[in-house]
């Protein structure tokens, strides 16, 4: 029998509710043992035997708990990570790491100073659509990449019911939010950038938050963009690589966080699958024939995530996401912001 990890839980908005719950509640190695609810008890309505915490730091009393998710607010990640290890327990925390690269890389040493794990909860690596890129581009088919583009659109013109999202407040934000998504997957596909380049804007009315971002990474003959808008009714797909030999063009389709918004659990059937017009297009030449086909994207499954976080706390295996990436990913947008506020490119 696996060794079961109780694991308490800071908020239960939608990051709760959606990304991690679930998840805890179904990998046999995890016991979703506590919750922060400040007001409501709507875990125990679907989790009965959950303790129901009033304050994260009344949480971080429990003896019992191993495993504590932050997922409060992303200017709160840094002070609860610090109070969780200093507590004494291992810590995942929601994307985006810290506000700050300094806080993220304090987080790794104090973690590392106390034998205890951390890791950052950058779950996009397993959407089904991001899983068939990593495999064509390892795959060589492109040749050499010179140009790549990817783009985490959508269409919303009001502003979130969630307050701390639309409040000036450090960490908040398109590039902080969706951002850290493009930043991280650019980031595991061509490594760390020479250089960057940003523009970053505010284009919906009433909106106190960058909302719509351009960012440039610099290699030696490459140039990856990153791109968002919250204003794009129609998005064009959502990632786009050229090199020497052919092209691949692919939309973003992951289902599971449709899938988890209706309630389903994961493993559920059909659970992560993309539908066949979602395929990703593939262009290019090989032995002298010309191809262009129409390729299969693996099940998207958060669950690895859990996988690899149950293995690190158990055998001693790499957690599933380094927090030097996550650093790594904070200060890409460090030096976007730096780079949009100036006007010029910043060398890292």
């Amino acid at each position: 029998m696996e060794k079961i990890i109780k694991t308490g839980i800071c908020a239960y908005g939608m990051s709760g509710h959606v990304f991690h719950a679930p998840f805890i509640h179904v990998h046999p190695g995890f016991s979703f043992t506590a919750v922060v609810e400040r007001s409501k008890h709507m875990a125990q309505e679907r989790y009965p035997d959950v303790k129901v915490y009033k304050s994260v730091e009344e949480m971080l009393q429990d003896d019992s708990l191993e495993l504590i998710i932050v997922n409060t607010p992303n200017y709160t990640h840094y002070e609860y990570a610090k109070a969780a290890l200093n507590a004494g327990k291992h810590v995942i925390v929601e994307k985006p790491f810290t506000v700050a690269s300094a806080e993220g890389q304090e987080l790794v040493e104090l973690a590392k100073s106390k034998g205890l794990l951390i890791s950052v909860y950058h779950n996009r690596r397993f959407d089904s659509d991001f899983k068939i890129v990593r495999q064509v581009i390892a795959s060589g088919d492109l040749g050499d990449i010179l140009e790549a583009e990817i783009h985490y659109d959508r269409y919303r013109e009001e502003l979130s019911y969630k307050k701390h999202k639309e409040a000036a407040l450090p960490g908040t934000g398109g590039l902080y939010d969706l951002g850290s998504h493009l930043v991280d997957q650019g980031l595991q596909l061509f490594g760390m950038p020479d250089a960057v380049w940003a523009d970053i804007r505010i284009i919906r009315k009433e909106s106190l938050v960058d909302d719509y971002f351009e960012l440039v990474f610099f290699y030696d003959k490459l140039r990856v963009r990153l791109k968002c808008s919250y204003i794009t009714r129609e998005p064009i797909p959502s990632y786009q690589f050229h090199g020497r030999l052919g092209s691949f063009i692919k939309t973003k389709a992951d289902t599971q966080e449709t899938m988890l918004q209706q309630g389903l659990m994961p493993g559920a059937p059909g659970w992560g699958e993309e539908g066949i017009h979602e395929w990703g297009l593939l262009h290019t030449a090989k032995d002298g024939e010309v191809i262009r086909k129409y390729l299969p994207s693996p099940k998207g499954n958060y669950l690895e995530y859990f996988d690899g976080m149950h293995a690190a706390l158990t055998k001693g295996a790499p957690v599933p996401v380094e927090p030097s990436d996550a650093v790594n990913v904070i200060r890409i947008i460090e030096a976007a912001f730096e780079s949009s506020k100036a006007g010029k490119i910043i060398k890292l």
